[in-house]
């Protein structure tokens, strides 16, 4: 049987990095797309565990030979995923998870609508702050216009949560970490006919909660703190 394909976004200092290492520490049979970029590798990061880094060049090669299942251009570097991870997670029948920006999210929603697609907020603006400054303190250099321009495009990248059908809210991160592991356990209960017995009945509850019909009055000041109308707009998921 093919596995579930997950999809997880988050504006960058949203802790989502942390949280995915988590869950693979925790969950077996889950593969992770390693996505190419032409961006410089940061502090310690190595070719082909953080990403495969590459030239615009070979990059746009790709693109041109149809071997990305999704790409985008953000802060003026390429970012995509390829073909190839979906393909060997298919033929193995194990799950897959994609950690891409909602632009790469919304083109693999529109080739795969089946796709379980999470989305990792940070509490409020100054946690967000907070952040990516550490994070730029840790890679050695503190750009304040760098900051506010990262800080500016997650509120527009929260914008879009409704289009997600879990929603994560990452301030404690035990509890976060718990979340995600229940929404991918209870997806593949789902998706394998499981009956609820008491622990299995307990991750659905936990699963339920973080649905996005489900989490409006806990996203409320969420929102609100970042500046975002939290109107009665319409949903992407309909509550089943």
């Amino acid at each position: 049987m093919a596995g579930i394909l997950f999809i997880i976004s988050a504006p960058s200092g949203s802790g989502k990095s942390t949280l995915v290492n988590a869950l693979r520490s925790q969950l077996g049979g889950l593969d992770f797309s390693i996505s190419w970029t032409t961006r410089q590798p940061r502090g310690s990061e190595q070719n082909g565990r953080e990403y495969y880094f590459t030239t615009r060049e070979e990059f746009e090669r790709m693109i041109a030979a149809g071997e990305f299942l999704e790409h985008a251009e953000v802060f003026g570097n390429y970012y995509g995923t390829a073909r190839r991870s979906l393909d060997d997670a298919t033929a193995a029948g194990r799950d897959l998870l994609l950690d891409i920006d909602v632009q790469g999210a919304q083109q693999v929603r529109q080739k795969i609508p089946e796709a379980v697609s999470i989305f990792v907020m940070p509490p409020n603006p100054k946690v967000l702050r907070t952040r990516l400054r550490n994070r730029s303190r840790a890679e050695g250099h503190v750009d304040e216009a760098v900051l506010k321009l990262r800080q500016d495009e997650a509120s527009k990248e929260i914008e879009n949560y409704r289009q997600y059908r879990y929603i994560l809210i990452n301030d404690v991160l035990e509890r976060a970490v718990a979340q995600l592991e229940a929404i991918v356990q209870v997806e593949r209960m789902k998706q394998d006919g499981m009956p609820l017995d008491p622990r299995t009945k307990r991750e659905l509850e936990i699963a339920e909660g973080c649905r996005e019909v489900n989490s409006r009055e806990r996203l409320r000041p969420v929102l609100e703190s970042f500046g975002i109308d939290p109107g009665d707009g319409p949903h992407q998921y309909p509550l089943l």
